[in-house]
């Protein structure tokens, strides 16, 4: 983990990581993909979780008036059940394929959400049912290799919220299982002494990106917000389909 082109490649993903936690919840997918160009998507999962961790806070503090109560209480208890799942199967079940699934499950979904145009009208709550479905997966996925948001917007996306309660109410949630996950990675050896020295580097350009990500929720019209978000889980979803195939 040396050399001009891995230090570029990852300070572009811490910037991703903190502009994620600024609001943009599927920028972060972009990390461990554009990391895992110079060094194992395993280590690459590992190496970021501080920086997540770490750019989580600043999210906490810019959006603790703003989220949805329900949704973070639903999406964190459900989502700790995925990553204790994903924590005990990290052995069994293959990334490449969980990779495609959530591919082709965010693919779908945000060709629904483009043809139907669905993202505007008043709030409404989602399935208590359908939110735990998608808890799970969320932790799960996310434990796997922080691709937790497709699943989560899934659920989410349909109850209409504001962009910033909507903001607010994913940086919040991942905050949690960004937290939880550092018990299973550290057992399982993804985190390390040399790794923690370099996501050390990279929390500075992360946590500076948290607050650029803030502004621009705040400065972008709703409309325009939701459809970057869908725009981004739909070409996100893409690369994941094509990791995934490629792989298996």
């Amino acid at each position: 983990m040396e050399g001009t082109t891995f230090w570029v490649l990852a300070t572009v993903a811490a910037i991703c990581v903190g502009v994620s936690k600024g609001g943009w919840p599927v920028v972060g997918m972009l990390s461990v993909p554009l990391l895992s160009l110079v060094i194992s998507p395993v280590v690459a999962a590992g190496l970021l979780l501080p920086v997540y961790v770490v750019s989580d806070m600043f999210g906490l503090y810019a959006y603790r008036h703003e989220f949805n109560k329900r949704v973070v209480l639903i999406i964190a208890a459900s989502a700790t059940v995925g990553v204790a799942i994903g924590g005990l199967t990290a052995h069994i079940v293959p990334e490449a394929f969980v990779t495609l699934i959530v591919g082709i499950v965010g693919f779908l979904f945000a060709l629904y959400m483009i043809v139907r145009d669905t993202l505007t009208g008043e709030e409404r709550e989602g399935k208590l049912s359908s939110g735990i479905f998608w808890g799970v997966l969320t932790g799960f996925t996310s434990f796997v290799s922080h691709a937790g948001a497709p699943p989560y917007q899934i659920w989410v996306l349909p109850q209409r919220l504001s962009k910033i309660v909507f903001a607010g109410t994913s940086t919040i949630t991942f905050a949690y299982i960004n937290a939880i996950k550092l018990i299973p990675y550290y057992m399982l050896g993804q985190i390390n002494l040399a790794s923690i020295k370099i996501a050390l580097v990279l929390m500075i350009p992360a946590s500076i990106a948290v607050f650029v990500g803030v502004k621009m929720v705040k400065v972008i019209s709703d409309k325009v917000f939701f459809r970057v978000v869908i725009g981004a889980l739909f070409v996100v979803s893409v690369k994941l389909i094509w990791d995934g195939v490629s792989t298996l």
